[in-house]
């Protein structure tokens, strides 16, 4: 117990780690706090209902750290900023331009994360717009007057704004990742109120249920951390160079590469394609045409959260993201173009294209498994749903994952600041 404390004890002994600390948390507190100021007009009470049927609006609220069930002033939350994130990554592989930009460094990366803030800001607008759009027609909202419907789309937007400010607060004056730790902070946040509406309901049969799922849920953590850490090293050798007097060269490293290469953003992509078709039929559904709503109604059946051609659909779809991701992060040619240039080569392959080949070869079996293995995260929780019968015990995968690998990225980011004051860190080798 001692040595699981020391670390902290040693952490709040250290002005600069302590002052972090407290930081963070005083962030954390601010962020609740806005978290709970709900924007006037809205019936809070049909907008839980609602979140309640909708996997999609789940997950919308995922990514707002738990502000959009209560439609507070920063009821958009992150997800702009995560989407502009996504699309200048993909505009990356793209443009030649903002490809060189990715390349220079500190300066390069600030100038895209200025990119990401600024297209952020009309993606806010968009999305606070449509949840205005969605809203009204079920009901929830009732701002009529233009000048009214203005000032909520603004007050959504300067949140958005707010809460990215907060999260760069936290990543250069606080521990880890500012941005990842909101979107943590939200999905934990609502654990209290998970737990408290579980207990209430586990009697008898559904005790036991709830234990083989308790048992289970430690063995989805411990087999995510465990894809999250794998990787499979390739030895890569440098032939010795001589310049003048000196040597170069002549050791052996290991490139990584991770069994898990794309992250979340596989389950994101599949989720958000999957539940489309349901979110689209329950709007068509509420229109006066029999022949079309009937349809609807019927797509809204098929696609199911519960139903098995929806969670088969849903597997596929992230194994199929989970590729399409590896591919656009990971160019073999470019590494082996890099390992050629600087002399390196893998043994008993040859340099250029055939590094390329075997590069691409070994990526395509180990991402297989990562893609697999998120797929039976994403659905493994409708399956625990069917077999133990308890609906509120169920997480979604996304969830599982975030917490997971925000934990780990903040672990590793403490104990290296632990590590470089000779203090012993979280991690063991």
């Amino acid at each position: 117990m001692n040595k699981f404390l020391s670390p902290i004890i040693n952490a709040f002994k250290t002005k600069e780690l302590r002052r972090k600390i407290l930081f963070t948390a005083l962030i954390f507190l601010i962020f609740r706090i806005f978290a709970h100021i709900p924007i006037p007009g809205v019936n809070l009470l049909k907008l839980k209902n609602l979140f309640s049927q909708s996997e999609f609006l789940g997950l919308l609220d995922i990514f707002s750290g738990g502000t959009l069930v209560n439609f507070s002033v920063m009821a958009t939350g992150l997800n702009p900023y995560i989407n502009a994130s996504i699309i200048l990554q993909l505009l990356t592989m793209v443009f030649p331009k903002l490809e060189e930009l990715s390349k220079e460094g500190e300066f390069g990366r600030e100038k895209i994360n200025q990119y990401t803030r600024l297209l952020a800001v009309p993606l806010a607008a968009i999305q606070s717009l449509g949840m205005y759009a969605l809203l009204k027609s079920q009901g929830i909202i009732a701002i009529q007057s233009p000048l009214t419907l203005l000032s909520m789309i603004l007050t959504m937007t300067t949140g958005t704004i707010l809460l990215m400010w907060l999260g760069e607060l936290i990543s250069e004056f606080g521990v880890g990742n500012g941005i990842s730790l909101l979107i943590f902070a939200g999905i934990v946040g609502r654990l209290p109120v998970v737990a408290t509406q579980t207990i209430s309901i586990v009697t008898g049969e559904l005790l036991v249920n709830a234990i083989v799922f308790l048992a289970l849920a430690f063995l989805v953590i411990a087999g995510i951390v465990l894809i999250n850490e794998a990787v499979r090293q390739v030895p890569v050798h440098y032939a010795k160079r001589i310049r003048g007097n000196k040597i170069y060269g002549g050791s052996t490293t290991y490139l990584p590469l991770r069994l898990n290469q794309a992250g979340v953003i596989p389950i994101i992509f599949a989720v958000s394609i999957v539940l489309l078709p349901s979110l689209v039929g329950r709007f068509v559904s509420l229109i006066p045409n029999k022949v079309l709503a009937n349809i609807a109604s019927g797509m809204v059946s098929i696609f199911n959260t519960n139903g098995v051609f929806y969670n088969i659909i849903y597997f596929i779809l992230v194994i199929g993201f989970t590729y399409f991701y590896t591919a656009i992060t990971f160019n073999p040619q470019k590494i082996a173009g890099e390992i050629q240039k600087y002399g390196g080569f893998i043994p008993g392959i040859r340099p250029g294209t055939p590094t390329a080949n075997y590069l691409n070869y070994i990526l395509t079996r180990i991402t297989l498994a990562g893609a697999i293995f998120l797929g039976v995260v994403a659905i493994l929780p409708a399956i625990l749903k069917q077999v133990t019968g308890i609906a509120s015990l169920t997480i979604g995968g996304t969830s599982i994952l975030i917490v997971v690998s925000v934990v780990l990225e903040t672990v590793k980011s403490f104990e290296a600041q632990l590590l470089m004051r000779n203090y012993e860190g979280f991690l063991k080798s």
